[in-house]
């Protein structure tokens, strides 16, 4: 991208975002990083404002899970600035589990501890994390598996459920936490066809309250449906970004209308 259409794009950015929250909670200037000789990110700038809800597309390989594993620090940026919440996100060990504590993350699979039940799942981060009584965190946990509509589930082993069933177990999980972002790298793509509804209704309902979002999806329904802004990478640059009727109707660059006339 030149440097006259990321200046576009940030000028873009900023209009839509002020739709939300003048309250920046994630600001990401020039962000490089590399696998080795392979430039992953490439001069990353966004901002993302509070109670925004940002779905990020783009083809394999293009960045779209290393940008937001970068915002917790799952992966390590070499160049740039990422403040997350005020916090600047460096080598300090205190600002990185700040950070984590308020960042939560959904993934493609969905890490429950098999041996633990699915009570037992949520309320371990409240109560070693945040030292939250026993009794407290386990109402807290109950409180969310009846957000994700499976409470009946609580005293199972994750075995014993569905994969959408422990997704958005995964899901109840972060919220546990009382995170001020939440962040999901495509949740749906390891679920059978007849499971993902039942996530994105769940993922739809938490962008109903306000939650700061930053979604990878291959989900453009859903996109449609919760996005505030989509954003479109590809080979490690943000290609285009726009609300959702003005990226999927009318959208600028040959390379993303390549995309969509591949996925939609």
């Amino acid at each position: 991208m030149t440097s006259t259409e990321k200046q576009d794009t940030a000028k873009g950015q900023g209009k839509l975002a002020s739709a939300a929250s003048s309250e920046v909670m994630i600001q990401l200037t020039k962000v490089n990083k590399w696998y080795g000789d392979f430039h992953v990110l490439k001069d990353i700038d966004l901002t993302v404002h509070k109670g925004e809800r940002i779905v990020v597309c783009g083809p394999s390989g293009s960045g779209k899970s290393t940008l937001i594993r970068c915002i917790n620090h799952l992966e390590e940026h070499q160049e740039g600035l990422i403040v997350v919440d005020g916090i600047t996100l460096d080598k300090n060990l205190k600002n990185i589990d700040h950070i984590r504590t308020e960042v939560g993350m959904v993934f493609q699979s969905f890490n429950l501890f098999p041996h633990l039940t699915i009570l037992e799942n949520l309320t371990l981060g409240p109560i070693w994390t945040r030292k939250m009584p026993k009794t407290e965190a386990q109402a807290i946990a109950m409180k969310y598996l009846e957000r994700v509509k499976i409470p009946e589930q609580a005293d199972k082993f994750p075995g014993q459920l569905s994969g959408g069933q422990q997704q958005r177990v995964a899901i109840a999980r972060s919220l546990c936490m009382s995170p001020k972002i939440m962040l999901f790298d495509e949740p749906t793509s390891a679920l059978d066809p007849e499971m993902i509804k039942e996530v994105l209704d769940v993922m739809v309902e938490l962008a109903d309250t306000g939650m700061t979002m930053i979604v990878v999806t291959h989900e453009m329904g859903f996109a449609k449906t919760i996005a505030d802004r989509v954003i479109f990478m590809d080979e490690g640059d943000i290609v285009e970004e726009n609300e959702p009727n003005a990226f999927f109707n009318n959208p600028q660059h040959e390379r993303t209308k390549l995309f969509l006339s591949q996925i939609l």
